[in-house]
């Protein structure tokens, strides 16, 4: 999976069918760019080919050799056993909206099978039958993505207001920010239970914004219907959020923004350019930090940075207890960070497209086609298949 691989993010898919078919699978850490061992049968030789991805035939001496060469302690490697294909869900609404999603465009792509949940399975319980879990593009807070100022004449936003009214009436919530907040707080139980939470752009933020303001009205009349509470700020309780605290709401329901959490404006202020956007990895630890290792697997370490409606995350914002895995540090912002919550784990990755610098309301999708080889995209797809490792005792 280093610079000779023809199709990085078909390789993943190819993991993961393999694990659907219960073949032996070792992901071998910071071996290059994280590399998959898989038996050698026809089967997985003829996928390859049909999926266009570059393997390598290597005899059982070879692989021992590598294998012992991973175990040295000197070597920051390790070979880590894959044990079963992690069953995927998306929370998305059912409905067209006018963005795309980065992580449904690559399972996609990758040929990763899941399943789309809303707010309605996510009442009746179905995240019980998941192991991993992706937040689409979305709103906990029931600001609609706080697009009014820009879009509520526009016929998909008045849509989705109608259709979201109508989901909150259903299931007997009064308030669209009631429903959402039922949905947050049942995705937390699921992680606490041992689930596996990934999200991207705004429901990074807008999640945690949710999680912290329980009981608290943070939107206009516009959103629900009657007016904020003039003095939420003072009574947001970060202990509830799995990743941000001390950070102030924005409260004007014109303005395109959640919080001080995001980077959006301040990127503006340093003059960030294409050039200068960029994100590095950090270097873990594969024997004694297996989990952010694997989460970091990727053949450059230097990312390519990217917008979205939450284009970075302010450090000063982010507790102490979370785990920053990529970050640009001259704009004091972290784009990757991971955290525990109970049993589970969470991973947040800001911005919207990692092949799209700048992706605006109402343009096309990305052709994955054309970025077989995304370093961005890379990182989305350590995430879905990192469930599947065998897990280690902890070490003392």
């Amino acid at each position: 999976m280093d610079e000779t691989q023809k199709n990085h993010l078909k390789a993943y898919g190819l993991a993961y069918w393999a694990l659907k078919g219960d073949l032996e699978i070792y992901w071998l850490l910071n071996y290059r760019g994280g590399s998959f061992l898989i038996p050698n049968v026809k089967a997985v030789a003829n996928e390859c080919v049909i999926r266009g991805i570059s393997y390598e035939t290597i005899s059982d001496a070879q692989s021992s050799a590598i294998l012992a060469e991973i175990a040295n302690p000197e070597v920051n490697q390790d070979a880590v056993k894959l044990e079963k294909a992690p069953r995927i869900a998306v929370y998305s609404p059912k409905g067209k909206q006018p963005w795309d999603d980065a992580v449904t465009l690559v399972l996609k792509y990758a040929e990763i099978p899941y399943d789309v949940l809303y707010d309605e399975e996510v009442f009746l319980g179905k995240l019980r039958d998941y192991d991993w879990l992706h937040l689409h593009h979305e709103d906990f807070t029931g600001q609609y993505g706080k697009f009014y100022g820009a879009f509520h004449n526009a016929a998909w936003y008045q849509q989705e207001v109608k259709d979201n009214e109508a989901m909150a009436k259903k299931l007997g919530f009064t308030k669209v920010s009631l429903m959402k907040l039922h949905s947050a707080k049942q995705i937390k139980d699921f992680v606490f239970n041992g689930g596996f939470l990934f999200a991207m752009c705004s429901a990074t933020d807008s999640y945690d914004i949710a999680l912290a303001a329980e009981g608290i009205d943070i939107c206009e009349t516009m959103f629900d219907h009657d007016q904020a509470d003039r003095n939420a700020n003072s009574k947001i309780d970060f202990s509830k959020g799995f990743a941000f605290e001390n950070y102030k709401l924005s409260m004007n329901p014109m303005e395109y923004e959640y919080s001080t959490i995001d980077t959006y404006a301040s990127r503006r202020q340093y003059g960030v350019t294409q050039k200068t956007d960029l994100f590095t990895l950090f270097d873990f630890s594969a024997k004694w930090d297996p989990v952010p290792t694997m989460l970091c697997q990727n053949h450059n370490t230097t990312i390519q940075g990217f917008w979205g409606q939450t284009a970075a995350f302010n450090k000063q914002y982010i507790k102490k207890n979370v785990l920053i895995m990529g970050e640009a540090k001259a704009f004091n912002e972290a784009r990757y960070i991971h955290g525990e919550i109970g049993k589970g784990t969470w991973t947040f990755y800001s911005g919207h497209d990692p092949e799209d610098y700048e992706h605006r309301v109402e343009e096309p999708p990305t052709d994955l086609s054309l970025h077989p080889n995304s370093p961005g995209y890379r990182l989305i797809l350590n995430n879905i298949l990192f469930p599947a490792a065998k897990k280690k005792k902890q070490k003392t």
